[in-house]
C-alpha cells in the first residue's frame, strides 16, 4: 500500500485569498476610475481631486486607476491561478522500494543516507539525504507547507531505513 502526501491545502488556500485580494483590488481601482463620478458614488471627492480640480483632464492616478491597475491586478491573479493548475497535482508518494516526489524524482529507499527529523516539529519539515544517480550525495527537503499528511510518511521513510 502506498502512502500519498498531497498537495497541501495551506498552500492552495494562500494562492486562492492572494487572487481574491487582487481581484478585490482590481474592483476598487475600477470603482475609483469609473464611478466615482456619480454623486450616490461615495468615492465623488476622488473624482473632484483627480479631475475636475484638473481642469476636466484626468491626471495620472485617475489614468491608473481606470487603465493600469485593474489589468496589473487581474493579470497577476490569472498567472496566479494558472500557476495554482499547473501545481495543483503535486504529491509524495511513498511505494513499496521508493519514495517518489511529483512524478518527477525518485529516491530509492536503499539509496538513503539519512533522514534529518530534527525541525520536523517545530517547521514542519525533514530532510532526506540521498545518493544520486551520478552517485553524489543530494538533500531534498519535504515541507508540510508544501504537502499534507507528511507524520505517516515520515514514520514510513524512518521505518523502512530500520
Amino acid at each position: 500500500m502506498a502512502l500519498v502526501a498531497p498537495f497541501s491545502k495551506y498552500k492552495r488556500n494562500t494562492y486562492l485569498i492572494w487572487m481574491a485580494v487582487l481581484v478585490g483590488f482590481a474592483a476598487i481601482f475600477l470603482y475609483d476610475g469609473y464611478l466615482s463620478k456619480y454623486k450616490w458614488s461615495m468615492r465623488y471627492s476622488f473624482y473632484e481631486e483627480h479631475f475636475l480640480k484638473k481642469g476636466g483632464i484626468p491626471d495620472d492616478m485617475m489614468i491608473w486607476n481606470q487603465k493600469w491597475l485593474p489589468v496589473i491586478c487581474l493579470g497577476v491573479a490569472v498567472l496566479l491561478g494558472g500557476y495554482l493548475f499547473v501545481i495543483h497535482n503535486r504529491k509524495v508518494v511513498a511505494e513499496e522500494n521508493a519514495l517518489i516526489v511529483n512524478d518527477k524524482i525518485k529516491i530509492a529507499y536503499d539509496s538513503i543516507e539519512k533522514i534529518d527529523k530534527t525541525d520536523f516539529d517545530s517547521k514542519g519539515r525533514f530532510t532526506v539525504t540521498y545518493k544520486g544517480p551520478d552517485g553524489k550525495e543530494q538533500d531534498y527537503t519535504i515541507s508540510d507547507r508544501d504537502y499534507d499528511n507528511l507524520k505517516p510518511m515520515l514514520d514510513h521513510l524512518v521505518a523502512k531505513m530500520s
